[in-house]
């Protein structure tokens, strides 16, 4: 009886491997933001984040038919800005991004080309990397600080894979990656408001390679 039970586990986990259920991959593309407002007793100002490029990693579960998970990082360099009345002032940073998605599929695994459509959550990293500014011209409405501030995130978004090989697939991505204000970042004044959620709207093109 042990026996069988040994042999049927071990042709289980055969199939499983034999299936290439893991995909590991690299991506880049370009974060998009959408800039939102901070008030103050004084006046308002436009604050965000730079667009700039992204690259990243991805390692994927493919067990099911149409269900898969993948756990993602997301470098992108962009530096956090404040605008108002034609003054920019701006200070270099960076985000690093860490979420787990489930990728539902709307075709079959033994499918070349399969759409899916994506959500999940994880946190992200506002990381400044420059100096700090002596000159604060939009000071009386906010500050860009040298504090790094964690925020939870929330991933949604879609895209389609094509397998061009037994084991290497090229993907087409979109995500939007949506956190809270940072306000240790970007800090409104005393009595201040910051409205606004910080969207990072991230096409993506990928290759993974299955084992």
């Amino acid at each position: 009886m042990w026996t069988r039970i040994l042999a049927v586990s071990l042709l289980t986990v055969s199939a499983s491997l034999a299936q290439d259920t893991w995909q590991l991959g690299a991506l880049a593309g370009y974060g998009f933001y959408r800039n939102v407002r901070v008030f103050s007793p004084e006046g308002r100002a436009q604050t965000g984040i730079r667009d700039r490029f992204v690259a990243g990693a991805v390692l994927t579960e493919d067990l099911y038919e149409h269900l898969s998970g993948e756990v993602r990082y997301i470098y992108q360099d962009g530096d956090p800005f404040l605008m108002a009345r034609g003054i920019r002032q701006n200070i270099q940073g960076q985000s690093h991004t860490f979420h787990y998605d489930f990728l539902i599929h709307l075709r079959d695994r033994d499918q070349r080309v399969r759409p899916y459509v994506a959500v999940g959550a994880g946190a992200k990293l506002y990381r400044v990397s420059g100096s700090p500014q002596i000159s604060q011209p939009l000071g009386e409405i906010a500050t860009l600080t040298t504090e790094d501030d964690w925020r939870p995130l929330i991933s949604v978004g879609g895209g389609v894979k094509l397998r061009v090989q037994e084991r290497v697939t090229v993907s087409v991505d979109f995500r939007d990656y949506i956190t809270t204000f940072p306000k240790r970042l970007i800090a409104p004044v005393p009595f201040g408001t910051a409205r606004g959620l910080f969207q990072q709207f991230t096409p993506t093109v990928g290759l993974s390679y299955s084992f």
